[in-house]
């Protein structure tokens, strides 16, 4: 799904998944759907289209589930509206709210916005907890999109539960473990662990190769597995003093200045030719990054790479998004149910096995088509094992209404201590003078 900020992950591609068995309900009808057609058009014989407006790649054009919502509701066309850059799909989302045109049936929102529309435009969209039920999706999830009056005005389509993807034949080669219950083993403290491991392969790492592609995506896993981030329970910003920033800032800033760091960052172009080159030994890994992986690296390094549990023992999500529908649509009850079927686990599996997106829907996790998945390209990983065991013990995480403009900044200043040299402290300053002016 197009390249993301930080905290998002729909850049992802398609990452093939094999499971040793599919559900009957898994399984995909195919047929045509037309992508002509206005957002709210209708006929005299009662057909419909649907405009889902959406970024990336939420993976079910891919997955063929428009066509197959065709087939079984023959009157009904489903038109997918793509902004590749999440950055440019949400102020044109805002402009439109406030509008009151150009909306989507449906619209997807990102995690990293949801609390700022559940504070400012949750009267703007239809209260999904009469259609759903809350209860099926992990329980942090639904918490996210619910407003003060307990309406629910998104879905969950994914989440991002985390592990450490490597390269096993750069790691035999600096002489560190390559199994994969070795390396969680070797890193089962946390994410120092994480950078002794990186100090090891520095000492004998292959030329022209880096630990670790960036060192805030190490700083995003870090924050990841913690319940107060950016904001405390009563919606104050208290990232200054923010236990798992203070980690997690400190960490990278070690990273950076030990080099083990290719101060990559994440989805621009030079970070992508590192990976085509092989030069990136490891990378946190939540459930979208693997197809990112398989995508840039291509099919040279099919089979070099796998994928361990995360550091430390405290499980973390990194990313996620929802479907939400404006009640200024013109068919509200269509998009409602769409977005419900959309969302179930049955379909949300087939996401999964399309692109690789893992579900946030429960019942998902007890598929055949999640629970044995595995991705060929990683040595056959047990993704479906990993990410479920992951996800079912992330904690709560508190959001606050502009978690995604905090992250994207000090990411970009952790990128100025490895790219530039700059300070540790010149960094921070940098980064809370502009995140102060951002948020008043």
């Amino acid at each position: 799904m197009r390249i993301t900020r930080t905290g998002g992950g729909r850049g992802r591609r398609a990452a093939a998944v094999t499971t040793t068995v599919l559900t009957a309900s898994a399984l995909l009808l195919t047929g045509c759907s037309s992508d002509d057609g206005d957002s709210d058009a209708s006929d005299s014989n009662g057909n419909i289209t649907l405009k889902v407006a959406d970024f990336g790649q939420f993976g079910y054009k891919e997955a063929g589930l428009f066509d197959q919502y065709h087939k079984l509701h023959p009157n009904i066309t489903v038109k997918e509206e793509t902004t590749a850059n999440e950055q440019d799909y949400y102020p044109k989302l805002l402009q439109q709210l406030n509008s009151g045109s150009g909306l989507g049936d449906v619209t997807g929102i990102e995690v990293g916005r949801i609390k700022e529309v559940v504070d400012t435009q949750a009267a703007k969209f239809t209260d999904l907890s009469k259609t759903i039920n809350v209860a099926d999706w992990v329980s942090w999830k639904e918490k996210q999109a619910t407003a003060s009056d307990g309406t629910v005005i998104g879905a969950g389509t994914d989440i991002g539960p985390m592990s450490l993807c490597y390269r096993k034949d750069l790691f035999q080669k600096a002489h560190l473990p390559t199994d994969r219950e070795a390396v969680a083993t070797a890193v089962a403290g946390g994410w120092e662990d994480y950078i002794k491991l990186g100090e090891q392969y520095k000492k004998s790492a292959p030329a022209g190769t880096f630990f670790m592609d960036s060192a805030s995506a190490m700083y995003n896993a870090v924050v990841s597995s913690s319940a107060q981030q950016y904001y405390d329970a009563d919606g104050k910003p208290v990232y200054k003093d923010s236990a798992s920033v203070k980690q997690g800032w400190d960490l990278a800033a070690e990273a950076a200045s030990k080099k083990l760091s290719g101060g990559l960052a994440q989805f621009q172009d030079p970070w992508k030719a590192a990976l085509r080159k092989g030069q990136v030994a490891s990378m946190v890994c939540p459930a979208w990054m693997a197809a990112q992986i398989q995508t840039y690296s291509g099919d040279d390094f099919k089979g070099k790479w796998d994928i361990a549990r995360a550091p430390g023992t405290t499980a973390a999500n990194w990313g996620g998004s929802f479907l939400a529908v404006p009640k200024s649509g013109k068919h509200v009850k269509e998009a409602t149910e769409l977005v419900k079927w959309l969302t179930a686990p049955e379909q949300q599996a087939a996401v999964f096995k399309a692109v690789g997106v893992f579900p946030s829907n429960k019942g998902a996790y007890d598929l055949a088509s999640v629970k044995t998945a595995k991705l060929p390209y990683f040595s056959d990983a047990p993704i479906g094992q990993i990410y479920a065991d992951e996800a079912k013990s992330i904690p709560e995480a508190v959001l606050g209404a502009k978690d995604g403009v905090i992250k994207d900044t000090i990411s970009t200043q952790i990128n100025n201590m490895e790219q530039r040299g700059t300070s540790p402290d010149k960094a921070w300053k940098d980064a809370t003078d502009t995140i102060d002016k951002a948020i008043g």
